[in-house]
């Protein structure tokens, strides 16, 4: 649990699903939940598009940048 503690969205996206095995009358394994979670986050991470400002986008940060070359 120590993991989703740190993170917010983590941690509430764990107790939104603990909270829907409930109202359907399953007791959820922490385990799988864990997991179930941490594979939503990512899947929303990855559906998510990158942005503009994106650090990993920003070509200026490196040292060996170039302009492409026209012919």
């Amino acid at each position: 649990m120590c993991l989703l503690c740190d993170d917010e969205k983590a941690y509430a996206a764990y107790m939104n699903y603990l909270d829907a095995m409930a109202r359907q009358g399953k007791v959820a394994d922490p385990d799988k939940a864990v997991d179930a979670v941490l594979d939503q986050l990512e899947a929303a991470d990855k559906a998510r598009p990158k942005q503009q400002d994106d650090p990993a986008n920003d070509k200026t940060l490196s040292p060996f940048f170039c302009s492409p070359i026209e012919k």
